[in-house]
């Protein structure tokens, strides 16, 4: 908690990385739809030892808005700001695939039964933590009642440091 310098209020100065739920940070890389561009785009990520854990492309006609998960956030970050890509950055839910026989119904319901949208989901590239886990990649309209759903109902959630190992 801060101290307001006028007011004498205090208030919450936390930023988007100061939370305390799990997430995981996604790039929406914009490529112009053209032959190379996500070669490109990957080749950056590959030659170095930072893995790409996710990816999506949506397309247009005359671009693409590619999603990311880099397995190192910071690195990911640097990586296209200095080849001057443009992008945006988002919060998702990284959801462990329970074992049973519908796990995508178990997560979808869950989060549907707290009132939470769903936008979109993807499955990541490898599996997830020490046990290497399958997971999904869920973008919701409300991220940490998102969480709070999961977790009450006891699905394993995972953060970026979750994607490094």
């Amino acid at each position: 908690m801060q101290q307001g310098e006028e007011s004498g209020i205090t208030y919450d100065l936390d930023t988007s990385r100061g939370r305390d739920w799990p997430s995981v940070r996604q790039f929406n890389i914009f490529l112009a739809n053209r032959l190379g561009a996500l070669l490109d785009l990957v080749r950056r990520f590959e030659k170095t030892d930072i893995r790409v854990v996710s990816l999506t492309v949506v397309e247009t006609a005359d671009c693409a808005i590619i999603r990311l998960v880099p397995s190192d956030y910071e690195r990911g970050y640097e990586i296209l700001k200095s080849a001057k890509i443009p992008f945006t950055e988002s919060d998702l839910l990284v959801v462990q695939l329970p074992e049973d026989k519908h796990p995508l119904l178990t997560i979808t319901k869950a989060l549907v039964n707290a009132e939470i949208n769903i936008c979109y989901m993807y499955p990541l590239l490898s599996g997830v933590g020490p046990q290497r886990a399958g997971a999904i990649a869920v973008y919701v309209d409300d991220f940490e009642g998102g969480a709070a759903a999961l977790r009450a109902q006891g699905f394993t959630l995972f953060t970026e440091n979750d994607l490094k190992e």
